[in-house]
């Protein structure tokens, strides 16, 4: 496997990135096992959010990170066409004490048909200090026909740290006509605050074997997305908002979606949206993404440029 490296800071800084991921492989000795890994750290220095540490190997990268008022913004990038059957990407993103990121990706993920035991796997770890902020952004999933995956994300936060993400998942290739003819989706989120469990999602979707035109599953809806903010602020006032701006969103003709609001356990708010196509669904979850921003912060977010 060929690795890329790149650091903006050597000795100390790359020791104190590394250190992060305590009890965890290195990036080299998980690539050495056969995954493709990507491993970022960020810190607030002068008011700035900096990219001060950064590991990858092929084919995941960061393709780009700028500024983004006084936070950063970070594309990553996948070179090859998709995952196969047995690929597997670890990312490992840190966040010092008052670090901003916005993470996103350039297009869908999308995963290829897999072998009947096998599958890709996506592992994403989140750990963010006092007073970070997290927005994981990333462009819809797409499974082909025949294709399998694991999804798993977990998400470490100090107190103080807000932590959101927004997640549409595509049916198929729907202009070829693949319309829930994947083999399996595994998606699991594992939210940690101040090292106490604090929220867990297990959602298997398995086309063949389950009735998801039923009601009260899918239904006949093909796209599903789903927004989520943890820690700071998630409370009954933001839930009454986010239900208050869904109702008085307007819907397209034909392309309705279907919206709820929950509050967690603790210290957690999600808002789900059924939906015909990946961008009325986007749509939705990202104008939930804009309120909750006012909502925390006064000033509206800077655009993120996915232009190379």
């Amino acid at each position: 496997m060929s690795a890329e490296r790149a650091f903006s800071h050597g000795g100390a800084e790359h020791a104190k990135a590394r250190a992060v991921f305590a009890g965890e492989l290195t990036g080299a000795e998980t690539a050495a096992r056969g995954a493709s890994v990507l491993q970022a750290r960020f810190e607030e220095r002068g008011g700035l959010t900096r990219l001060v540490s950064r590991y990858h190997t092929s084919p995941i990268k960061i393709a780009k990170a700028f500024p983004l008022g006084s936070g950063a913004g970070v594309l990553v990038m996948d070179v090859s066409p998709g995952m196969l059957s047995g690929d597997r990407y670890e990312l490992d993103w840190s966040l010092g004490a008052g670090a901003s990121v916005q993470i996103s990706n350039q297009s869908f993920l999308k995963v290829h048909p897999c072998e009947e035991e096998g599958g890709a796997s996506l592992r994403q770890r989140f750990a963010l200090e006092n007073g970070a902020v997290c927005e994981h952004l990333p462009e819809p999933v797409m499974l082909y026909e025949d294709a399998s995956l694991l999804a798993d994300t977990e998400v470490r936060l100090a107190p103080g740290a807000v932590w959101m993400q927004t997640e549409v998942l595509c049916p198929g290739r729907t202009l070829r006509g693949e319309v829930f003819r994947y083999r399996r989706l595994d998606n699991r989120l594992t939210v940690y605050a101040d090292g106490e469990l604090i929220f867990r999602q297990l959602q298997r979707v398995e086309p063949r074997a389950q009735q998801l035109a039923a009601p009260g599953s899918w239904h006949r809806f093909t796209h599903w997305g789903t927004f989520c903010l943890f820690g700071r602020g998630a409370d009954a006032e933001l839930e009454q908002r986010l239900r208050q701006l869904l109702d008085r969103l307007p819907q397209l003709p034909g392309r309705e979606v279907r919206t709820g609001v929950s509050r967690t356990w603790r210290s957690g708010i999600v808002v789900q949206a059924a939906g015909h196509a990946a961008w009325t669904v986007q749509r939705v979850l990202e104008e939930v993404r804009l309120e909750s921003r006012k909502a925390l912060w006064s000033e509206p977010p800077p655009p993120f440029v996915k232009s190379v």
